[in-house]
């Protein structure tokens, strides 16, 4: 994202967790949630995706010159969790989901956080590509245009989710079902093009 201003920053994020992502997470939670329920928890579930994000674009150097972490890490780790999620979701295997021995939270808020903490409010690939993104240049102004463009992003997912509440709460589950595989496949991909993407810096600091 070297060259990138305010709009192409925008719209990769946009393809990165945008509505297409984020609505189907949403649709899982809506079938068992009231209208009310859901919109609340849209709205703490996408405050705290804002905040974890833009705390995530200003820490990036810290937390990797801290951790010793280089780029081509970051993408191998965020490719291999990404893929993993999607893997998850081509099977049927919803991951952060309820569990049946007594770890279900008594408040459907905050058990509907933990259902969105992996896709959503601490997606994979969002995160790898905020602190990749904040480590292509050392100054704070690119990092507020990474930051402005995730907020924005996460304040559409917000408008999308809360227009679309009633209609999500009336999907059928075999419907979602088909869409959760498809939306898998197309994850998978992406996660191994991270993960070939961090191959290829790694094998071009090997050259050096």
């Amino acid at each position: 994202m070297h060259d990138f201003d305010l709009t192409s920053t925008f719209v990769t994020l946009f393809a990165v967790v945008g509505p297409p992502k984020v609505l189907l997470a949403f649709a899982q939670l809506a079938r068992t949630r009231s209208h009310r329920e859901l919109v609340q928890l849209t709205l703490v579930a996408t405050g705290l995706a804002a905040v974890v994000g833009v705390a995530v674009e200003y820490s990036a150097a810290f937390l990797t010159t801290f951790f010793h972490i280089d780029d081509w890490s970051l993408q191998l780790a965020g490719g291999v969790i990404f893929f993993i999620y999607a893997v998850a979701l081509v099977l049927g295997i919803h991951l952060g989901g309820s569990t049946e021995d007594g770890g279900q939270f008594p408040n459907p808020l905050m058990e509907g956080i933990r259902e969105l903490l992996l896709p959503y409010i601490a997606s994979p690939l969002a995160m790898t590509a905020l602190m990749v993104g904040a480590l292509e240049r050392e100054d704070w102004g690119w990092r507020t245009t990474l930051a402005s463009a995730y907020v924005g992003v996460v304040a559409i997912n917000c408008v999308c989710v809360l227009l679309l509440s009633r209609p999500l709460r009336h999907s059928h589950q075999t419907v979602l079902e088909v869409m959760s595989r498809l939306l898998g496949l197309l994850l998978a991909a992406v996660g191994v093009e991270l993960f070939i993407a961090g191959l290829g810096e790694l094998s071009a600091q090997g050259l050096h």
